[in-house]
């Protein structure tokens, strides 16, 4: 069997490439090469919110949702391997247990598979043929290392926004059926939970 690389969390940083991208480093534990990954802003915010503990959102997002649906029926995280890199794409598997100890391995997106083996305290492997494809050695720069406090900051200030973009209480129920409809339309599904909520109550 190939030999697995055991990989931690460096940091999150903006992508300089991709417009609406973060650039996620991973650095291996044991040698000094990182594997670099983009992710969109979704998934960063939410891999920058489980690695910062004292955040909470208003509502969980998607991921804490899993974690709890995996306390209440009592399986978890053991592990998340990414095996393969094509086309620029990486491809991982979540090794899942139950707790009858039985085993299950399931493809997921790589930004989903880290976004929950953080919330699940579960360690990150690459083969090691992906770390000689992808893997790189990048010097230890300061914006590296300020990189989570910075999209912390980030998040923070993007959760404010939300809670105030989503206070409909002068909107009239004409506005919030439009609204509605829009988001529906651009696959804002959170925000059109929101204003159909808001309806219901009225």
């Amino acid at each position: 069997m190939e030999n697995l690389v055991k990989l931690n969390i460096k940091g999150i940083s903006y992508s300089q490439t991709q417009t609406g991208a973060y650039a996620l480093i991973l650095e291996e534990e044991l040698g000094g090469r990182k594997l670099p990954i983009i992710i969109g802003s979704f998934e960063a915010q939410s891999i920058a919110l489980a690695l910062e503990k004292d955040i909470r959102t208003p509502r969980p997002l998607t991921h804490d949702l899993f974690v709890s649906i995996g306390r209440a029926f009592s399986f978890k995280v053991k592990g998340v391997f990414i095996h393969k890199l094509e086309d620029g794409v990486f491809y991982s598997n979540i090794l899942f247990e139950d707790k009858d100890a039985m085993e299950e391995e399931i493809d997921s997106r790589t930004s989903d598979a880290i976004a929950l083996a953080i919330r699940f305290d579960a360690p990150i492997y690459a083969l090691e043929s992906v770390m000689e494809k992808a893997g790189i050695h990048l010097e230890v720069q300061e914006q590296e290392e300020e990189s989570i406090a910075n999209a912390i900051r980030e998040i923070e200030e993007e959760v404010a926004k939300q809670e105030h973009k989503h206070d409909f209480s002068s909107k009239s129920k004409e506005d919030l059926e439009r609204e509605m409809k829009e988001a529906v339309k651009n696959e804002d599904y959170e925000t059109a939970a929101r204003l159909r909520d808001e309806l219901d109550k009225r």
